[in-house]
């Protein structure tokens, strides 16, 4: 884990969603079984961004999340990871990528609060994976800590490195644990990489990730730090995040980060030290090749999907239009407001909470 890695995890749900293959509301990812030629294809278009990481599509796959949803009734968790790992392989195979095989929170939780049955609901997703030889394990989109706890438990007990990322804000988890004290937990836990994903935009994210990072160094504890955010801008930085805003989940187009956005988020997760740099929900592929231009220097390379993309706008040099000429460059593009075009629309909204 000494690189510098890219990755997207939780965009799949949200990209798959827009392209059909994903019902909203509950996110299950049968699509997996269901349509592999899809999920192969987006995760094609990662690895070419520059991702170095496949994360297998799993979010949500536990036993039971499947049957609340009703999305399906005649295939299993274990069918589904099973898929899920079979693709993130074949891709990851075709660059230099690692394979991951992802966990998140489980309805078990809030309605039973049993350590006992949702960590049996872990073993058994664990189990699925261990038998595909995924690389390492991430544990994400927990909202209370304890969970995710018990799910790096579990997980160590494979021998494998493990992840660990909380969807929370800087004001904590959901039963007011700070973050630094969340990422002292998760790592005497034998989380061997922390931080955040999805729920608040990146530079709240990065905020809470260097909480976290405070908390460890008070500890006398180490990590490596992972950051994972929505490619949407919440400003609002409320505390269940984007889940409490108007526009979740059908009309958050107008909050979408542009690419230069996701430059000055990557240089900034770089600044503070973290090492696994990526995306969830909202990000896609051209955000990652953004990560990924962004810190090409520091990785020593640029990703495939740079052949057709002149940095910070370079190859607008050759349009026929002044204007659009005029463009070619980065001061242009780090100095645009952009505009919304909904001149009715206001700037922030008034969250659900």
């Amino acid at each position: 884990m000494d690189n510098l890695l890219m990755h997207l995890n939780g965009g799949y749900v949200m990209q798959l969603e827009r392209r059909g293959y994903v019902k909203a509301g509950h996110w299950t990812p049968e699509a997996a079984v269901e349509h592999p030629e899809a999920v192969r294809q987006l995760h094609r278009e990662f690895l070419r961004a520059g991702a170095n990481v496949i994360q297998t599509f799993t979010f949500y796959c536990s036993e039971d999340k499947l049957e609340i949803s009703g999305n399906v009734s005649n295939i299993f968790g274990a069918q589904i990871n099973e898929a899920a790992c079979d693709l993130a392989r074949e891709v990851a195979n075709e660059g230099d990528a690692l394979v991951a095989g992802g966990v998140s929170q489980t309805p078990c939780y809030v309605e039973s609060h049993s350590e006992t049955e949702v960590k049996a609901i872990f073993k058994k997703q664990m189990d699925d994976f261990l038998k595909k030889d995924i690389d390492f394990f991430i544990a994400e989109y927990f909202e209370h800590v304890e969970e995710a706890v018990w799910a790096v438990e579990v997980l160590k007990t494979s021998s494998k490195p493990v992840g660990a990322t909380l969807c929370i804000s800087p004001q904590g988890d959901m039963n007011g644990v700070p973050p630094g004290e969340c990422a002292v937990r998760l790592v005497r836990a034998g989380a061997d990489i922390v931080g955040i994903n999805c729920h608040l935009d990146p530079l709240t994210c990065i905020r809470t990730v260097k909480l976290m990072k405070a908390g460890l160094e008070n500890a006398g504890l180490k990590a490596h730090l992972m950051i994972q955010p929505l490619g949407f801008h919440t400003p609002e930085c409320n505390h269940t995040g984007y889940l409490s805003l108007p526009e979740f989940p059908f009309a958050l187009e107008t909050r979408a980060m542009t690419r230069w956005d996701v430059h000055q988020y990557a240089r900034e997760a770089y600044d503070a030290g973290i090492r696994y740099i990526g995306g969830c929900c909202g990000f896609e592929p051209y955000h990652i090749r953004a990560i990924a231009e962004e810190v090409s220097a520091e990785r020593g390379f640029l990703p495939p999907a740079s052949e057709k993309h002149g940095l910070w706008g370079a190859a607008l040099g050759m349009h026929t239009k002044p204007w659009v000429r005029a463009r070619a460059h980065r001061e242009y593009w780090e100095k645009l407001l952009p505009a919304s075009g909904r001149p009715k629309c206001p700037s922030m909204a008034t969250t659900a909470e």
